[in-house]
Parts: structure tokens; C-alpha cells; sequence
């Protein structure tokens, strides 16, 4: 950081990844479970990777948020999206890899990575 306008850069860098963690009822709610489970499984560069990815794309209307244990402990790091008025879909033993497939086709594009699913992982 050199100047001002470097530091001003970083603030609107950071307030957009806090606007992404943060939101309303009507937006699309990415959860990733972060209990020890999760996080003993991978979930913590998952959540970044999926903040980093839903803010380069500039995704507006998705909120990023954690949770404690989702429940299937076997199946971390889990993310559960939320859409208004869809069925929520859960994802299972998700990667930074598999974080650029579920934003760019279900996030950006409304497919859900079916492959992905808790239905398809068991």
C-alpha cells in the first residue's frame, strides 16, 4: 500500500466480500457448514474460495453465511444453497474446485451440479 487510493481499493474490496457474508431474505443463502467436522474436513478454504468466487463474479443476489453442524459429518465440507421459493439443495464433499462449478452453473446460471448432491453422493 503506497497511497491513498490503495487503501480506499482495499476498503471497497473488503466491504464487498462483508456484503456478501451479509443479506436479506430475498436473496439466494449459500450456507457452508463450519463445525469441527467441517472445518477438520476442509471447509475453511471452501468458504473463502466460494467468497472469493461470488465476489469476482459480482454476484449481487447471493449472500454468503457459515453454520455449526449440518449433520452428516461424513459427507463435510457441505454447503447448502438456498433459493426463495426452490427446495433447498445441499452439496457434499465440496472442494475449492467443485466451488467454481457450483458458482458459475448453479449460482450464475440456475443448473444445480447434480453430481454434487447429497442424492448423488450416496
Amino acid at each position: 500500500m503506497k497511497s491513498l487510493e490503495d487503501l480506499k481499493k482495499i476498503r471497497e474490496e473488503m466491504q464487498q466480500k462483508i456484503n456478501i457474508r451479509t443479506g436479506d431474505e430475498n436473496r439466494t443463502r449459500v450456507v457452508v457448514g463450519m463445525a469441527t467436522c467441517g472445518i477438520a474436513a476442509g471447509a475453511r478454504p471452501v468458504l473463502a474460495a466460494l467468497v472469493d468466487e461470488v465476489s469476482r463474479r459480482k454476484l449481487q443476489q447471493v449472500t454468503v453465511t457459515q453454520t455449526g453442524c449440518i449433520g452428516v459429518c461424513r459427507l463435510e465440507p457441505i454447503i447448502e444453497v438456498l433459493e426463495p421459493g426452490k427446495e433447498k439443495v445441499t452439496y457434499v464433499k465440496v472442494t475449492e474446485e467443485k466451488v467454481k462449478k457450483i458458482v458459475s452453473e448453479h449460482l450464475a446460471n440456475g443448473r444445480v451440479v447434480e453430481e454434487y448432491t447429497i442424492g448423488a453422493a450416496e
